[in-house]
């Protein structure tokens, strides 16, 4: 789950992380109230939406060029700022080109950057640990840095039974040329990030630019959060912090329903049970020269109900010309999906081919649904077959 830029600050200032002064405006009047309370010579304007790249985007009908992070030099600057955002389209390169709607913007006090850095914190799953990047490179993005520059990127693992240590702290502050008193406020940065990712089952925690002020200190000037899904039931005061709008319709219904939804730009919708089997099924239909449309895990233990929803998801989808069911019945049984399937099929009037992939639990009864169902349902023997059968089903459409 991913959340605002102020809304991360605020959650990682509780944790010791340094920060800058600021508050989320709603309206140009509530910016300019805002910029004037915090009293500084100078403020910076940025829009809210969930993605990176803001200062570099555009707004759509808007020739002024100016992207979603601006500075204002008075609070009546604020207020243009805000009101030239707030409504808007903004468009980044994380966006794509339909953009996403800014509905607030958060005003914060300017500071005096003497260095801009890079810190992140993300699961390494190949080694089983968190590792810390860090880089001198602040401001850019990470993979372009990687891209070209791979030696400006410093990483340590963290040992879980250890966690972090002020020598980890100290041996990245080095390695980033800090001296004297910036080491010591950038290892206090580092384990107040950590203390923060670890209690709050982060999955990354983003901290670009990190800057160093000309008085040594060093502060977060943006934060980009993302936490576990699997660990929110712990933290139900993050989980409220969840701003719907910013997400799909269709992946938040599935929310609803607890389905594993990821839409995508294809045309052949994917209802899969097992994360493993449904990436192995957009693969093949890859292989096999179509695209898929979505990622979409009903689970092991998914209802009639459940694979009713999913099907409605699927085919919510306007881009969907053609559809994969593709079940391996372990603790799922393949009658009830079966069940589900039927019941979707005639209930939104089916007018996309539909090819079916069963096999194990009550396979037979599965198939037997299906083909008494009268519906035009294609059966399809294995994995192969069934990715052959949509595409091809799709092709002939079109």
């Amino acid at each position: 789950m991913n959340i605002h830029e102020y809304q991360a600050k605020e959650v990682l200032a509780k944790y010791g992380v340094a920060v800058l002064k600021g508050g989320v405006a709603w309206s140009p009047d509530e910016a300019e109230a805002i910029a004037a309370a915090l009293g500084t010579p100078i403020s910076v304007v940025k829009a809210q939406i969930h993605a990176g790249g803001r200062g570099k985007g555009r707004f759509l009908d808007d020739a002024s060029g100016k992207g979603g992070v601006r500075l204002a030099r008075s609070p009546a600057e604020a207020k243009a700022a805000a009101e030239a955002m707030i409504g808007k389209v903004l468009v980044t390169a994380q966006t794509g080109p339909a953009g996403k709607k800014v509905q607030r913007v958060y005003v914060e006090a300017g500071c005096d950057i003497a260095r801009e850095l890079y810190l992140g914190l993300l699961v390494d799953r190949a080694v089983g640990r968190v590792a810390i990047m860090a880089s001198t490179e602040g401001g850019m993005e990470i993979e372009e840095v990687a891209a070209r520059h791979p030696e400006k990127i410093l990483r340590t693992h963290v040992d879980p039974a250890s966690g972090l240590q002020p020598f980890h702290g100290r041996k990245l502050a080095y390695g980033l040329g800090l001296s004297g008193a910036q080491v010591k406020s950038f290892t206090a940065f580092v384990l107040a990030l950590w203390r923060a990712f670890v209690e709050l089952d982060c999955a990354i925690v983003e901290i670009n630019p990190l800057v160093v002020t000309g008085t040594g200190e060093v502060v977060a000037l943006d934060a980009k959060v993302n936490f576990d899904d699997n660990g929110l039931f712990r933290h139900p005061e993050i989980a409220a912090l969840r701003d719907e709008s910013e997400m799909d319709p269709k992946e938040l219904e599935a929310a609803r329903h607890d389905l594993s939804y990821v839409a995508l730009d294809g045309n052949i919708g994917c209802m899969v049970n097992g994360a493993g089997l449904a990436m192995a099924t957009m693969d093949i239909i890859k292989l096999y020269g179509g695209e898929p449309a979505n990622f979409l895990d009903v689970g092991g233990g998914a209802t009639k109900e459940r694979v009713t929803a999913a099907f409605k998801i699927i085919l919510s989808d306007p881009n969907v010309e053609g559809i994969l069911v593709n079940i391996f019945g372990g603790i799922m049984r393949c009658d009830v999906i079966a069940e589900g399937v039927v019941a979707a099929a005639r209930e939104v009037s089916l007018s996309v081919p539909l090819v079916v992939r069963l096999e194990g639990t009550n396979v037979a009864l599965g198939k037997q649904i299906l083909a008494g169902s009268g519906l035009p349902i294609v059966s399809a023997d294995n994995l192969a077959d069934a990715a052959a059968k949509v595409v091809k089903a799709v092709k002939e459409v079109a």
